[in-house]
């Protein structure tokens, strides 16, 4: 059987691609199993970051209703959980993961997009939760979306299900950025580059941080998120960056 991800090392940086065009990159059962044995493998790495792409006129339809299709209630919770894990392996993993949005992504292609840590989408892409306009709310999808919108726009995608353009998508906090089609690989590279500069141990603990954080309310946000520094600031790490702010110049941090 023909892998329907893709994985490839260039540097510092991993493509991860869904390359099942025919299947519109749904995420059935199969493909959440291939995508999370890639991101397991790959946070293993000393890699920096990953882009996460898709090829054909879909960067994902999301979850499979043919796989759905008379399914029992244990297979289908089986097909969620092992969704929401990859997920949430997403914000674990160390590196900097960039979507890189080339046409539509709805459902839980939509959720893949938002549980990534930035986007950049070309003018051609759009973005749908559209279970709204159907019989099957798009319930686990708007936990990823509605932790990047506010509750009303989350609620305006979901309940009407209607798409959104890229512009839209940016204006409402989807996504990072919309460039035009021909320049989004160079967008994408120039986000990554920027991301993933300065000291890998520091963001990665930064990002596992943020993701813990959020979900707090406030009080406890802060003392999680004291404490974290704390351990920072007495790091080899943090030492020498600040060593090197007030020595002005750039910091050493060779592998780390």
């Amino acid at each position: 059987m023909d892998p329907k991800v893709s994985v490839v090392r260039e540097g510092n940086i991993y493509t991860v691609t869904l390359c099942n065009p025919t299947k519109r990159n749904a995420l059935s059962l199969d493909v959440l199993r291939e995508l999370t044995a890639a991101f397991e493998e790959i946070s293993a790495t000393d890699a920096l970051g990953v882009v996460l792409a898709a090829e054909g006129p879909v960067f994902s339809a999301g979850h499979n209703f043919g796989e759905m299709a008379g399914a029992t209630r244990e297979a289908a919770f089986e097909l969620f959980t092992v969704c929401s894990n990859m997920m949430q392996l997403m914000h674990r993993m160390p590196q900097v993961i960039i979507a890189r949005v080339h046409a539509l992504a709805t459902a839980a292609g939509c959720q893949l997009v938002a549980t990534c840590d930035l986007a950049v989408a070309a003018e051609s892409a759009g973005f749908a939760i559209p279970g709204g306009k159907g019989g099957l709310f798009c319930h686990t999808p708007l936990v990823a979306v509605a932790r990047n919108l506010t509750p009303k726009r989350a609620l305006e995608m979901a309940i009407t299900g209607d798409a959104i353009s890229a512009d839209t998508a940016l204006q409402w906090g989807l996504i990072n950025s919309v460039v035009a089609d021909k320049d989004l690989d160079t967008e994408v590279s120039e986000l990554m580059a920027r991301a993933t500069r300065g000291s890998r141990e520091s963001k990665s603990l930064g990002k596992r941080a943020f993701y813990q954080q959020i979900a707090l309310p406030e009080e406890e946000a802060y003392a999680f998120a004291s404490a974290v520094m704390a351990d920072a600031v007495v790091s080899d790490v943090a030492q020498e960056g600040i060593r090197a702010f007030l020595e002005k110049r750039h910091p050493e941090f060779g592998g780390r």
